[in-house]
Protein backbone atom coordinates (compact mmCIF):
# COMPACT_ATOMS: atom_id res chain seq x y z
CA UNK A 1 0.00 0.00 0.00
CA UNK A 2 1.60 3.04 -0.60
CA UNK A 3 1.21 6.52 1.08
CA UNK A 4 -0.75 9.41 0.27
CA UNK A 5 0.64 12.19 -2.45
CA UNK A 6 1.06 15.08 -0.59
CA UNK A 7 0.97 18.29 -2.05
CA UNK A 8 4.02 20.74 -1.12
CA UNK A 9 3.15 24.30 -0.29
CA UNK A 10 5.30 26.58 -2.49
CA UNK A 11 7.20 28.62 -0.15
CA UNK A 12 10.91 29.04 -0.96
CA UNK A 13 12.14 31.36 -3.83
CA UNK A 14 13.95 29.09 -6.69
CA UNK A 15 17.90 29.52 -7.75
CA UNK A 16 19.11 31.25 -10.64
CA UNK A 17 19.81 27.27 -11.74
CA UNK A 18 15.88 26.61 -11.23
CA UNK A 19 14.92 30.35 -12.91
CA UNK A 20 17.29 29.04 -16.38
CA UNK A 21 16.66 25.43 -16.54
CA UNK A 22 12.44 26.39 -16.19
CA UNK A 23 13.05 29.05 -18.70
CA UNK A 24 14.95 27.31 -20.85
CA UNK A 25 12.28 24.23 -20.66
CA UNK A 26 9.88 26.84 -21.77
CA UNK A 27 12.06 28.09 -24.89
CA UNK A 28 13.17 24.74 -26.28
CA UNK A 29 9.97 23.82 -27.33
CA UNK A 30 9.83 25.89 -29.60
CA UNK A 31 12.78 24.05 -31.73
CA UNK A 32 13.09 20.74 -29.76
CA UNK A 33 9.41 19.92 -29.44
CA UNK A 34 8.81 17.89 -26.86
CA UNK A 35 12.34 16.24 -26.63
CA UNK A 36 13.97 19.60 -24.92
CA UNK A 37 11.53 20.13 -21.97
CA UNK A 38 11.77 15.78 -21.35
CA UNK A 39 15.45 15.90 -21.36
CA UNK A 40 15.11 19.15 -18.83
CA UNK A 41 12.73 17.03 -16.84
CA UNK A 42 15.08 14.02 -16.37
CA UNK A 43 17.97 16.02 -15.41
CA UNK A 44 16.28 18.15 -13.27
CA UNK A 45 13.90 16.37 -11.87
CA UNK A 46 14.30 16.88 -8.11
CA UNK A 47 13.52 20.55 -8.49
CA UNK A 48 9.69 21.20 -8.03
CA UNK A 49 9.77 24.39 -9.72
CA UNK A 50 11.93 23.13 -13.09
CA UNK A 51 9.85 20.10 -13.01
CA UNK A 52 6.54 22.08 -13.23
CA UNK A 53 7.91 24.35 -16.23
CA UNK A 54 8.95 21.66 -17.79
CA UNK A 55 6.24 19.28 -16.84
CA UNK A 56 4.06 22.75 -18.33
CA UNK A 57 6.40 22.81 -21.73
CA UNK A 58 5.95 18.75 -22.15
CA UNK A 59 2.17 18.96 -21.69
CA UNK A 60 1.77 21.39 -24.04
CA UNK A 61 3.69 20.19 -26.73
CA UNK A 62 1.84 16.83 -26.41
CA UNK A 63 -1.63 18.89 -27.33
CA UNK A 64 0.20 20.29 -29.97
CA UNK A 65 1.03 17.07 -31.48
CA UNK A 66 -2.48 15.39 -30.76
CA UNK A 67 -4.38 19.04 -32.24
CA UNK A 68 -2.10 18.56 -35.72
CA UNK A 69 -2.87 14.68 -35.61
CA UNK A 70 -6.44 15.37 -35.48
CA UNK A 71 -6.00 18.26 -37.99
CA UNK A 72 -4.70 15.91 -40.36
CA UNK A 73 -6.40 13.13 -39.66
CA UNK A 74 -9.96 15.72 -40.85
CA UNK A 75 -8.64 16.81 -43.63
CA UNK A 76 -6.94 13.43 -44.93
CA UNK A 77 -10.57 12.19 -44.38
CA UNK A 78 -12.30 15.36 -45.95
CA UNK A 79 -10.42 14.91 -49.42
CA UNK A 80 -10.81 11.29 -49.41
CA UNK A 81 -14.72 11.41 -48.67
CA UNK A 82 -15.12 14.34 -51.32
CA UNK A 83 -14.65 11.37 -53.87
CA UNK A 84 -12.83 11.60 -56.88
CA UNK A 85 -13.10 14.97 -59.34
CA UNK A 86 -15.63 14.84 -62.68
CA UNK A 87 -12.46 13.28 -64.36
CA UNK A 88 -9.97 11.15 -62.96
CA UNK A 89 -7.09 13.46 -64.60
CA UNK A 90 -8.19 16.94 -61.48
CA UNK A 91 -7.59 16.11 -57.24
CA UNK A 92 -10.76 16.60 -55.59
CA UNK A 93 -12.19 19.88 -54.98
CA UNK A 94 -11.87 19.13 -51.41
CA UNK A 95 -8.19 19.23 -51.44
CA UNK A 96 -7.60 23.18 -52.57
CA UNK A 97 -10.63 24.10 -50.18
CA UNK A 98 -9.38 22.41 -47.15
CA UNK A 99 -5.52 22.58 -47.99
CA UNK A 100 -5.61 26.45 -47.06
CA UNK A 101 -7.67 25.91 -43.41
CA UNK A 102 -5.29 23.06 -42.31
CA UNK A 103 -2.35 24.99 -42.85
CA UNK A 104 -3.57 28.88 -41.42
CA UNK A 105 -5.13 26.29 -38.51
CA UNK A 106 -1.91 24.89 -38.11
CA UNK A 107 0.69 28.38 -38.11
CA UNK A 108 -2.11 29.71 -35.51
CA UNK A 109 -1.75 27.50 -33.19
CA UNK A 110 2.41 27.18 -33.80
CA UNK A 111 1.70 31.18 -33.14
CA UNK A 112 0.08 30.39 -30.16
CA UNK A 113 2.33 27.84 -28.93
CA UNK A 114 5.13 30.21 -29.68
CA UNK A 115 3.77 33.20 -27.77
CA UNK A 116 3.10 31.22 -24.62
CA UNK A 117 6.57 29.95 -25.12
CA UNK A 118 8.05 33.32 -24.78
CA UNK A 119 5.54 34.63 -21.87
CA UNK A 120 6.10 31.88 -19.81
CA UNK A 121 9.86 31.43 -20.28
CA UNK A 122 9.56 34.93 -19.22
CA UNK A 123 8.05 34.47 -16.02
CA UNK A 124 9.80 31.23 -15.10
CA UNK A 125 13.02 33.21 -15.95
CA UNK A 126 11.53 35.50 -13.17
CA UNK A 127 10.69 32.62 -10.69
CA UNK A 128 6.89 32.62 -11.10
CA UNK A 129 5.10 29.92 -10.64
CA UNK A 130 2.83 30.45 -13.55
CA UNK A 131 0.37 28.31 -14.79
CA UNK A 132 -0.63 27.91 -18.74
CA UNK A 133 -4.10 28.68 -19.39
CA UNK A 134 -6.15 24.93 -19.58
CA UNK A 135 -3.57 22.44 -18.33
CA UNK A 136 -1.43 24.34 -15.93
CA UNK A 137 -4.15 22.88 -13.11
CA UNK A 138 -3.61 19.26 -14.51
CA UNK A 139 0.56 19.97 -14.61
CA UNK A 140 0.04 21.24 -11.15
CA UNK A 141 -1.36 18.02 -9.42
CA UNK A 142 1.03 16.06 -11.72
CA UNK A 143 4.11 17.58 -10.57
CA UNK A 144 2.77 17.51 -6.89
CA UNK A 145 2.65 21.27 -6.12
CA UNK A 146 -0.37 23.21 -4.80
CA UNK A 147 -0.33 26.68 -6.83
CA UNK A 148 -1.44 29.56 -4.69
Amino acid sequence: MQPPIVEAAITDEPTSDEKTFAALAHVLQVVGWFIAPLIILLVKDRSRFVKFHALQALFLQIAYMLILGGAMTAFVVTVLVSGPATSGKNPPLALFLAFPILWLGMMAIYVVVLVLAIVYAVRAGRGEWAAYPLIGQLTARVAGVALP
